[in-house]
């Protein structure tokens, strides 16, 4: 019943639309009506400022729930700027300041932090697996329910690559899911980002017996014992390609190995809430 008023309430304003004048157009027919006999005034009409008329959705809002207010019961509306993981991750925008406490580590991976829930906030390392341990228990030990993290690691032939994980690490087994999810790699002075495909789903894998991986392959660090520095990457299927097509953070080797690998989490005061710290519904698939 419901869907048939929606159905009708949509023909009828798209009926008003056809034959109700805008405001434009009772504009150029009071003109035409003074000045039958001129096509345009002698002088240049100064422009009118006409406000932008609501699309067909904002129309029914305003038939049930009157004009949409700028901050409805003194909120801020959602969007872009205050919810940035609610978005897909910006490729093109690295405007960020470094922030007070940043060392130069901290500086230098800022920019990657641009929209994201990090970008603002003091930064901690977390783990360092040449300090800690080339171990998934020490990784785990380390990060889990720390909130979002920044992966950062380096190859033997200096190949710099990592990847953001909007939603942390509980050691769950779940995959954890991220529409806001991305990978890195470094290519001479710049960044390359690279978004989330497929939807949010499997932006991690969080297995307690393994270190970070990023879908089920685009970039996987298992920090297995009989080979703890080994690094996968094949993107395509979880996220994207790089620009020039190819299928690997570490250019033209599906595996590495690592001299550095390290994970970097935000500074929370102890009484602020730290997001993600818990299983997601959902989630265990």
């Amino acid at each position: 019943m419901l869907t048939r008023i929606s159905l009708v309430l949509i023909i009828l304003l798209r009926l008003c639309e056809a034959f109700v004048p805008t405001q434009k157009q009772l504009q150029l027919s009071t003109l035409n009506f003074f000045f039958p006999n001129k096509n345009q005034p002698d002088e240049p009409a100064k422009p009118v400022p006409v406000e932008e008329e609501p699309d067909l959705v904002e129309k029914i809002f305003t038939v049930f729930f009157g004009k949409p207010e700028e901050s409805p019961l003194g909120l801020k509306r959602f969007d872009e700027n205050r919810f940035p993981e609610q978005y897909p991750a910006t490729t093109t925008d690295f405007d960020v300041e470094p922030v007070e406490t940043d060392n130069s580590e901290m500086a230098y991976l800022r920019p990657l932090l641009r929209k994201t829930n990090l970008e603002k906030r003091g930064l901690r390392l977390t783990y360092d697996a040449n300090r800690d341990g080339w171990d998934p228990v020490k990784f785990h030990a380390a990060v889990d329910k720390q909130g979002g993290g920044l992966v950062y690691c380096e190859s033997r032939l200096g190949i710099q690559a990592g990847g953001y994980n909007p939603k942390g690490w509980v050691g769950y087994g779940e995959a954890r899911g991220s529409i806001a999810a991305f990978l890195f790699q470094r290519q001479g002075n710049r960044w390359i980002k690279l978004k989330k495909v497929g939807g949010a789903s499997f932006a991690q894998v969080d297995n307690p017996e393994s270190g970070p991986s990023f879908g089920a392959d685009s970039l996987v660090i298992p920090l297995s014992k009989d080979n703890p520095k080994l690094a996968r990457s094949k993107l395509g299927s979880y996220f994207e390609r790089m620009p020039d097509g190819g299928n690997s953070l570490f250019g033209k080797d599906a595996s590495v190995q690592l001299k550095t690998l390290r994970v970097y989490h935000g500074v929370y005061g102890p009484d602020e809430y730290i997001p993600f710290t818990d299983a997601e519904p959902l989630a265990l698939y």
